[in-house]
């Protein structure tokens, strides 16, 4: 029996950019064999993603490498009848079929669920769309930026008062949506181990961003009073605050809740004292006299660095948290220790590769293997299906793969 708790699964990744194949990654690093199914001489756009000027520069192509790591890579023009001829014959042996190509070029490539189902009923389709498979909007083309951070509310909700709504990070709702679609096709292999039937599952950046939203969202569904709510959370209100450095670092302070955690907040600043007055002695005076106790705290953290601080609340057992800098997760025993980033098995990508958040205890992952070049495992999968060499010759000159 294999390590591999998907090994000899077959997967078919017919996407592109993050959400979509991302879920095939997954099944990937637990053993599923997965081919990528990419537009000859151009492939995934995602390849280049690291190489533009909105991102961090590096030395490695880091986000494909992180992203498309342990897949195999064929391409293939669909446009052409030759190739999706040899796309329906991979649909045929496989189990597990993942595209996020938009609705209306699925429609004119005869992809869609219903156009295939018949090749093999036994498959799971898992379909991800930017705003759901039914409705007005259904059609659109977006990315998570727009359906998952901006279109649901989060970037509205998340920002500071009278700023522009907050961007996201590329990625950022990608990567949680990828999760989703990963745990329904899993959901849909166990029905089929009981049912010996496939399905189709879906979800789509929108509904994932609303429910990431959602212990804040679902007040609107229930009448919430938002201009309230907007207006308590433009005050900076203690402890729902953080707190600013002599370095320009910041503590959050949200987890300083009971009356002996202020206690010890206040002994760790040297404050006190101001237990003593009045207007700070309950949790509700101290709401009442808000920013008179916030800027006396404030004026405090200001005269020393985060270290000082760090020292501070860590001897008086003080629950506040340094904000982080992402440079630092990198030596992060907490990360290292949980194997949330992990060493590759190709030196030529460098350093440690973020993994996925899904651990199955005493079921282990493949470590990260250098993403496909583009086509890398033409002649290994087409000859497998039973091509001559002269035929892929010959599809290779017609633009085919």
């Amino acid at each position: 029996m294999s390590d591999y708790l998907f090994d000899g699964l077959k997967v078919l990744d017919v996407g592109s950019w993050i959400a979509g194949p991302v879920a095939g990654t997954i099944l990937a690093d637990y053993g599923a064999d997965v081919i990528k199914i990419e537009m000859p001489g151009l492939g995934d756009a995602y390849r280049n993603l690291s190489a533009t000027a909105i991102v961090p520069d590096a030395s490695t192509n880091y986000m494909w490498d992180m992203d498309a790591r342990n897949k195999q890579s064929l391409s293939l023009n669909l446009k052409t009848e030759e190739g999706v001829k040899v796309l329906h014959r991979l649909i045929e042996q496989c189990d597990v079929y993942i595209t996020n190509q938009p609705f209306p070029l699925r429609e004119r490539l005869s992809l869609n669920y219903e156009d295939i189902k018949s090749l093999n009923p036994a498959m799971i389709y898992a379909s991800l769309s930017a705003y759901g498979e039914a409705g007005p909007d259904k059609d659109r083309e977006s990315f998570d930026l727009v359906a998952y951070w901006a279109r649901t509310g989060l970037a509205d909700l998340v920002r500071d008062t009278n700023a522009f709504p907050a961007p996201a990070l590329p990625g950022m709702g990608d990567h949680p949506s990828a999760i989703t679609l990963y745990a329904s096709i899993v959901t849909a292999l166990l029905k089929r181990e009981r049912t010996g039937e496939g399905a189709m599952v879906h979800t789509s950046l929108l509904a994932n961003g609303l429910w990431s939203a959602s212990c804040i969202a679902q007040a609107a569904f229930v009448g919430g009073d938002y201009a309230q709510y907007r207006e308590l959370a433009s005050k900076r209100r203690f402890p729902r605050t953080m707190l600013e450095t002599a370095d320009e670092r910041y503590f959050i302070m949200s987890m300083v809740r009971t009356p002996e955690e202020v206690a010890s907040l206040l002994a760790s600043l040297g404050l006190s004292a101001l237990l003593q007055d009045e207007r700070f002695q309950t949790a509700e005076t101290r709401f009442t006299n808000n920013d008179l106790f916030y800027d006396a705290l404030q004026a405090r953290t200001l005269m020393e660095p985060a270290a000082h601080w760090q020292r501070q609340f860590k001897h008086h057992k003080v629950p506040a948290y340094l904000v982080g800098r992402i440079e630092e997760m990198v030596d992060d025993p907490q990360v290292l220790v949980n194997k949330m980033a992990v060493a590759s098995n190709d030196p030529s990508i460098g350093g440690h590769i973020i993994t996925h958040p899904i651990n199955i205890e005493g079921m282990p992952k493949k470590g990260p293997e250098k993403a496909p070049s583009l086509g890398e495992h033409n002649a290994e999968t087409l000859s497998a299906l039973g091509f001559s060499a002269d035929q892929l010759d010959k599809w290779q000159r017609n633009g085919v793969i």
